[in-house]
């Protein structure tokens, strides 16, 4: 994404941009999601859109018309292509397929060491992200989503296609935050990804058997074929990433602290975070007003907080929000754009003790 915004700015013409990455990015090695309002720059490669999500709770289930917001699908494939393909029309853009194994800052340039090359810039920008750092750490607590993704195919019409379930905590918590993530292309074919907030990994085959059972009890679905196979795992926390920026190393996306810490989602904010990034770039202004406003910064390490010390807590917190608030006011708060007066309706519809034996132990 940065690689294209500098490529299309006029400012940068007279600029040498190298983008470094160990893979080709052909093919489709993940998906990304995120609600938007109307339309947006993603359209054209939007391959699927739903303004109806479900919410499964283990109380508390609706399914819920999400308009104006509507619910959008990338698939990786489609978006390399269509970046790769701008980034390739820029002159004076080169992507290089080498693995970066070295970088290192000296007073007038940084040297960026491959497996094959050696390159030197006044200015690098990375993604690289390094787990340990935040391991290392012990003032904020440290999550992770992760996941596993089957796209499969139905013999029979099994999926609501016009419905994508948003979080279903109906499945077994085994004292973790865990749920069910379905995004139906058809009625024939969706992706479904198990999907849990905690601090440690599952055996991969804990994963896909958790996918075959809800297949088996949600859908009555035994018979299937696995098109796809995706997983990740996403840090959740509220550590400030900016810390490592230096005047010549400036890191981005998950490495700079641009995935929301109480959701994970960073595809969306990544974009808006380029939008503000490049005038900053061009005025040579520090990046610290990257940052989240310190409200949002402080709600979402309240709820990091809780889930670190009681990660079974997740489905009830969860389940209760949805319930009591309409998911347009939950995705406006998510975006960081609400006003304090609906923070507060967001606050007040949240379990009240937990919230509070956090506050609590945050102020003292």
């Amino acid at each position: 994404m940065l690689a294209n915004a500098l490529g299309q700015d006029a400012y940068f013409q007279d600029k040498r941009i190298l983008l470094l990455d160990k893979d080709p990015k052909k093919t489709n090695d993940r998906t990304w999601c995120f609600w938007e309002r109307g339309s947006g720059q993603f359209d054209p490669i939007v391959a699927k859109s739903w303004n109806n999500i479900f919410f499964g709770g283990q109380v508390f289930s609706q399914q819920f018309n999400i308009e104006p917001y509507t619910y959008k699908l990338v698939r990786g494939s489609d978006f390399y292509q269509d970046h790769l393909q701008k980034i390739n029309a820029y002159a004076h853009v080169d992507f290089i397929e080498e693995e970066v194994v070295g970088i290192v800052e000296s007073k007038d340039e940084v040297r960026v060491s491959t497996a094959k090359n050696e390159y030197t810039s006044p200015q690098i920008f990375t993604s690289v992200f390094d787990f340990k750092t935040l391991k290392d750490q012990q003032k904020y607590p440290v999550l992770q989503q992760h996941f596993v993704g089957w796209l499969v195919a139905t013999k029979e019409p099994t999926f609501n296609e016009d419905e994508a379930v948003f979080m279903d905590f109906s499945v077994e918590q085994r004292n973790n935050t865990r749920f069910m993530y379905v995004l139906p292309y058809s009625e024939n074919t969706a992706l479904l990804e198990y999907t849990l907030f905690s601090e440690n990994l599952l055996p991969i085959d804990e994963y896909e058997k958790a996918i075959k059972d809800y297949l088996n009890l949600k859908y009555h679905c035994t018979e299937f074929e696995i098109l796809e196979k995706e997983q990740g795992s996403i840090p959740m926390t509220s550590y400030d990433f900016q810390v490592h920026n230096t005047k010549r190393i400036q890191y981005i996306g998950s490495a700079g602290g641009w995935t929301k810490p109480s959701t994970g989602y960073t595809f969306y904010n990544t974009s808006k975070k380029i939008r503000d990034l490049i005038p900053l770039i061009k005025n040579n202004q520090p990046f610290t007003s990257l940052r989240s406003q310190r409200k949002f910064w402080f709600y979402d390490l309240l709820l990091l907080d809780i889930l670190f010390s009681q990660n079974d807590k997740g489905q009830y917190i969860f389940e209760t929000l949805f319930k009591n608030r309409p998911p347009q006011l939950i995705f406006k708060f998510l975006d960081e754009e609400t006003s304090l007066w609906e923070d507060i309706q967001i606050i007040s519809g949240c379990p009240k003790k937990e919230f509070i034996k956090a506050l609590l132990g945050r102020l003292f």
